[in-house]
């Protein structure tokens, strides 16, 4: 394949651009606060899914409390009509006065037992509504943290993405000029060994730094002018220059 040696010269500018655009994407892929998020989504997905498992014991609760209230007030509300039936005499019969006295009694230690669940429930309402509001807190903290972390991340992404268009730009005017089958063997090049041309200096490949062996660079230095050269090493476009060596 020929090339005038300056198109050839070109497609160092199109490495060293490739490298740097290599290098920007990875940077854009690998933020610290990619990994710092993705870790932070985990911890935040759990603590909200604590959080809502805490909140459907605090309704889970406070529904029983509400009954347990209710079965409280239906007691006493009954305790209190018979108790009224006594006082004001509507009930003469001792027999029957007798059998209410008992009641008043059943219902006195009815509301004693039901005041106790009543107490329990509370108190663990109590627990649970503080296990929820912890779990909130912990959320919150989680999102703010995570807020932050985005804010960083796009900011970062920002300097990096306007740099990557840059270069990207700088790419595309570079092959400029260079003709369709050399920049289709330099990109096929770079794409399976990541570096697509290289300079020879001082006898050594830019791209395997290797030293070329005596041979090779015999063979090198006869090749005309406008001859694209291919490393024997690493079959990379090699790309004579003024301290090639040879």
């Amino acid at each position: 394949m020929k090339a005038d040696p300056a198109i050839q010269a070109q497609l160092l500018d199109v490495a060293e651009l490739d490298a740097r655009i290599a290098q920007l994407t990875h940077q854009l892929k690998s933020l610290p606060e990619i990994a710092e998020l993705a870790a932070l989504t985990a911890e935040e997905s759990e603590r909200t899914n604590r959080m809502r498992d805490a909140k459907i014991r605090v309704d889970d609760l406070t529904k029983e409390q509400k009954k347990a209230d209710a079965d409280v007030e239906q007691v006493k509300v009954r305790r209190e009509r018979d108790r009224s039936r006594l006082e004001q005499g509507l009930i003469t019969d001792p027999k029957q006065i007798q059998a209410m006295t008992h009641e008043l009694e059943s219902l006195e230690r009815r509301i004693g037992v039901l005041e106790d669940e009543e107490l329990e429930v509370m108190e663990m309402l109590e627990a649970a509504q503080m296990e929820h509001d912890k779990a909130a807190a912990e959320v919150a903290d989680s999102v703010s943290r995570r807020e932050e972390l985005e804010a960083r991340r796009a900011e970062k992404s920002v300097s990096i993405e306007r740099e990557l268009e840059g270069a990207r730009r700088r790419r595309a005017e570079a092959v400029g000029g260079v003709d369709a089958p050399l920049l289709a063997l330099y990109d096929r090049l770079h794409e399976s060994r990541g570096i697509g041309a290289a300079a020879l200096r001082a006898r050594t490949c830019g791209g395997c730094q290797l030293t070329l062996n005596a041979g090779d660079l015999a063979v090198l230095a006869k090749a005309p002018a406008d001859e694209v050269l291919r490393c024997p090493e690493c079959d990379r476009i090699l790309v004579r220059t003024s301290e090639s060596g040879i």
